[in-house]
């Protein structure tokens, strides 16, 4: 296969998984976080690899763009940001303590917990949104065609249909960018 075709190839696969991020999901998930702004709630984001550094571009995205905009800040914390904290949790305890340690000290009922992984099966997102749930947060995963258990815990979801780690993780970034977007294209949508 020659190169330009492979890129060819490439790019129509990573066009078709884009065309297919389903708008009326991004508008729930949209909704969330206009409550969660409304009510001053905190809303926490994760994510490995790839979706970790995803989620601290949501985080930054939403809590400088975003708040930039509407004049009142969105409460945004990536929990894949405190390396100190992160490795202090994964030494003592387990690395799928990660999340849900650092929740256990923040997340109070009623703040969000958004959380992206192309398996859908990573344990520490798993046992941190499965806490969140449990205690009242209301959970938001994106995940890959493959789903796993966080497709099953979480109360929205957004299912990525491939299996791809690059085409997974971009779509799911062009998902975090059309929430921050609208609120900073369209303020008004946040009132």
């Amino acid at each position: 296969m020659q190169t330009t075709q492979w890129i060819t190839d490439y790019l129509r696969a990573q066009q078709a998984v884009h065309g297919s991020i389903p708008a009326d999901a991004v508008a729930q998930i949209l909704d969330t976080l206009r409550t969660a702004w409304k009510e001053d709630r905190q809303i926490f984001v994760f994510g490995n690899g790839g979706s970790a550094a995803n989620a601290s571009h949501f985080a930054t995205d939403l809590g400088k763009g975003s708040s930039d905009k509407l004049g009142k800040r969105f409460r945004v914390l990536s929990l894949n940001d405190n390396g100190p904290w992160l490795t202090a949790i994964a030494n003592d305890y387990a690395y799928e303590d990660v999340f849900v340690r650092q929740l256990e000290n923040y997340g109070r009922p009623g703040d969000v917990a958004l959380s992206a992984s192309v398996s859908g099966n990573s344990p520490n997102c798993v046992k941190a949104l499965d806490w969140a749930k449990r205690n009242g947060l209301r959970t938001i995963a994106l995940v890959g065609a493959q789903r796993g258990r966080m497709a099953d815990i979480a109360d929205q979801v957004i299912v990525i249909q491939d299996t791809h780690y690059g085409r997974v993780e971009d779509a799911q970034m062009g998902i975090f960018h059309l929430l921050c977007y609208a609120f900073m294209e369209h303020p008004e949508w946040a009132k």
